[in-house]
């Protein structure tokens, strides 16, 4: 895999898993469930880093091997470290400089 489709891909899943745990967020608060949002997090953009890589694969014609294996798996930390540092995070710090502000 070269380093462009490596970030195209990347970018790509960023964008699915935002939707993907907005989405499970607002069906688990509807459940009255409690999570962690982080947990939540990580576990969808493993899912889909791994998933979508093997997907992207698959469609490319690219034969399963020990490398490819491992830039799946690297690609499913890669989506998981971009989504704990994504949304929640910004709107983590805003709350939280808000709070500070107002006291």
């Amino acid at each position: 895999m070269t380093v462009s489709m490596f970030l195209i891909l990347l970018t790509a899943f960023s964008l699915i898993v935002g939707l993907i745990v907005q989405a499970l967020k607002k069906l688990l608060d509807s459940l009255n469930v409690s999570y962690s949002t982080n947990v939540v997090a990580v576990i969808v953009s493993a899912a889909v880093g791994i998933g979508g890589t093997a997907i992207y694969y698959v469609i490319a014609s690219v034969p399963f091997s020990a490398t490819n294996i491992i830039c799946m798996v690297l690609m499913g930390v890669a989506t998981a470290v971009g989504a704990m540092v994504g949304y929640d995070k910004v709107i983590q710090t805003i709350k939280q400089i808000v709070s500070k502000g107002g006291s």
